[in-house]
């Protein structure tokens, strides 16, 4: 993931934030993008081009990328496109999201 133009401790600091404060959310996510029903799913990395998880899918581990809608440029991105995300995903799930 070195296409990315900030650092492992930032990658780090988004996956420990996005596990600990927005589980359901990364599985909101998983399941409106990843065509997978995860019973869970935590960030393990992202790049330039996307977010990466690992869900659980049948007991299993399944990797699932979900693009951004433009290659990052730099960390400020990140929480706008996950943001994103997750509202596209209560769209398209037909959930309603937090704070409506």
């Amino acid at each position: 993931m070195s296409d990315l133009p900030f650092g492992p401790d930032a990658v780090a600091a988004i996956a420990a934030h996005m596990n600990g404060d927005h589980a359901e959310d990364n599985v909101l996510i998983c399941r409106a993008f990843g065509d997978v029903e995860p019973s869970s799913a935590l960030v393990t990395g992202l790049d330039a081009q996307a977010l990466v998880f690992t869900a659980v899918v049948d007991g299993g581990d399944a990797e699932v990328r979900v693009p951004w809608s433009a290659p990052l440029k730099d960390r400020v991105q990140v929480r706008h496109e996950v943001v994103r995300m997750y509202q596209e995903a209560c769209a398209k799930l037909g959930v309603e999201p937090r704070g409506h």
